[in-house]
């Protein structure tokens, strides 16, 4: 059963099926006699997240798991590690080749039979059309063996295979994409025909909402929520939403943590995925000077940010990137504790002086413009003041996330402050923000070619002590270079009232989504 679409971005189903859907969203989450929900009603506070299809979706995490409800891969992943998905088994062929045993009972939403000719034309499809959160560049081929086994062969070994390609591509339905040019722009129903627990009903652009239906004929057996709905909620208001019982879940400030437990919530606190840092400009001068970028950092007193801008709920970024609780974390690494005498050194070797309180060259201040986010104004008010002080002239400019997303990856802009999850993921989070990465957060730093050297062995390396050596190194060199400014990490807390059994991934769901929403919770 599929959803028509309209020029406003919202979707709808036809007839008494869509009265009698959106009669039932007038309650909360209930269950019927086998104590399965009929409504789950999840809060966020962005609200929108783009059209969930695989190329429409917002490329940011909450994006990918809108997508991830109605589009399969060939392997998942529980709170224990990887289980099998559209793959029920798979085989490692040496160190770049993997075989992949598909199920045989899989429909597409449209009741077409699922085969090993998908999986290849998948792989072929994003070769022609690249998926933000996939590189194809590692893959040599992908051939269908028989109708349910799929070879692909890799380039080079690649350590995270499993969990950054099968577990995070989607595959799409051939019968519907192969004549679709621009995947971007397909907003027909077909565009939306997966193999996954839930279809769209609803979806609601200006509104910020999304509602799905359970996909009877899941091969992993009728998802035990029957609906699922996302609304907005400000942040501030998603406590109150939760014990009103308008929601069933949602992200929640941390001052309202020991309330909500005392109320009987469950309320859990992410791992430290999500970093909030100070992309840096460093193809203009004079940014992209180390001793500059250097200079920047030791004048921001990153504690301060902690306490004042995250509350005190948060954990310092390491220069290396990593935060202190990761397994991958390095403590052999420059700390940059706040230290203004270090900056007016730095400085000074540049040939800066002080002329009215700011660096100048040739009696011209430094200025320089940071992009915040609304969510990030604070955080960039405080830093913005302590670089004045040190003597940097800034100015702050407010733009959308989408927009400071564009900018970053134009190159239009000097700093800004950015906030993103994912850094919890496989190491090779590490290749992907500060390479020539393939995302709109990375540094794509090239200019030092050790550490790109060291970006590209450590994801081709299978022997885990010696891809931990790497990364050690990798670190070293970051906190030396600082492409980006690593500020801290926040403290993000998910409550929810227990209807469904909710937990975190280790590293991420997909490509590290460090997100207790998944798939996997709504079904057997």
């Amino acid at each position: 059963m599929l959803i028509g679409s309209s020029t406003r971005g919202s979707i709808s189903m036809i007839g008494f099926v869509a009265a009698g859907l959106l009669l039932l969203l007038l309650c909360s989450a209930q269950a019927d006699d086998s104590g399965d929900v009929q409504v789950l009603t999840i809060a966020d506070y962005i609200g929108d997240w783009g059209y969930p299809s695989p190329y429409g979706h917002y490329s940011r995490g909450p994006g990918y798991v809108r997508m991830s409800l109605i589009f399969d891969t060939l392997v998942w992943k529980d709170e224990k590690g990887i289980i099998p998905a559209l793959a029920e088994s798979w085989e490692m062929e040496g160190d770049d080749a993997y075989t992949f045993k598909l199920r045989e009972d899989v429909l597409w939403h449209d009741g077409e039979r699922f085969a090993a000719d998908d999986v290849v034309f998948t792989i072929d499809y994003i070769k022609e059309h690249p998926y933000i959160w996939v590189s194809s560049d590692i893959i040599k081929t992908a051939e269908a063996v028989d109708d349910y086994t799929v070879r692909i062969s890799l380039n080079q070994p690649y350590a995270p295979f499993l969990e950054l390609v099968a577990g995070t591509l989607p595959i799409l339905p051939e019968h519907i994409y192969e004549g679709i040019d621009d995947p971007a722009e397909f907003r027909e129903d077909s565009a939306l025909v997966g193999t996954g627990p839930f279809q769209l009903v609803d979806y609601d652009q200006s509104q910020g909402s999304y509602l799905y239906q359970a996909y009877d004929d899941y091969y992993l057996g009728s998802p035990k929520v029957a609906q699922l709905k996302f609304v907005k909620v400000n942040l501030e208001m998603s406590a109150a939403a939760l014990e009103k019982g308008d929601v069933n879940a949602a992200n929640v400030p941390p001052e309202v943590v020991e309330d909500l437990k005392d109320e009987g919530f469950t309320v859990m606190l992410s791992s430290h995925d999500s970093i909030t840092k100070i992309m840096v400009n460093h193809k203009k001068e004079p940014l992209s000077d180390s001793r500059f970028r250097q200079a920047l950092y030791y004048a921001i007193d990153r504690q301060a940010l902690v306490d004042n801008a995250a509350r005190g709920y948060g954990v310092l970024a390491s220069p290396g990137l990593f935060a202190v609780d990761n397994h991958w974390y390095n403590s052999d690494v420059e700390p940059y504790d706040f230290d203004p005498a270090k900056t007016e050194e730095l400085m000074e070797e540049l040939g800066y002086s002080k002329v009215d309180g700011y660096f100048s060259m040739d009696g011209s201040p430094v200025k320089l413009e940071m992009l915040v986010t609304s969510i990030n104004e604070r955080a960039g008010e405080l830093i913005r003041q302590q670089l004045e002080q040190a003597g940097f002239m800034i100015s702050l400019r407010t733009v959308d996330s989408k927009t400071l997303d564009s900018m970053v990856t134009e190159w239009k802009f000097d700093l800004a402050l950015n906030s993103h999850g994912g850094m919890g993921a496989d190491p090779e989070i590490l290749k992907r923000m500060t390479g020539d990465g393939y995302t709109f957060n990375s540094a794509r730093y090239t200019e030092n070619s050790e550490l790109n050297e060291l970006l590209d062995g450590e994801v081709a390396e299978i022997d885990e002590q010696k891809r931990e050596d790497l990364i050690d190194r990798i670190q070293v060199i970051h906190a030396q270079e600082l492409p980006v400014l690593p500020l801290y990490y926040a403290d993000t807390y998910w409550a929810h009232d227990g209807r469904v059994e909710m937990y975190y991934t280790r590293q991420g769901i997909a490509n590290g989504v460090p997100l207790a929403l998944k798939k996997q919770i709504f079904v057997s």
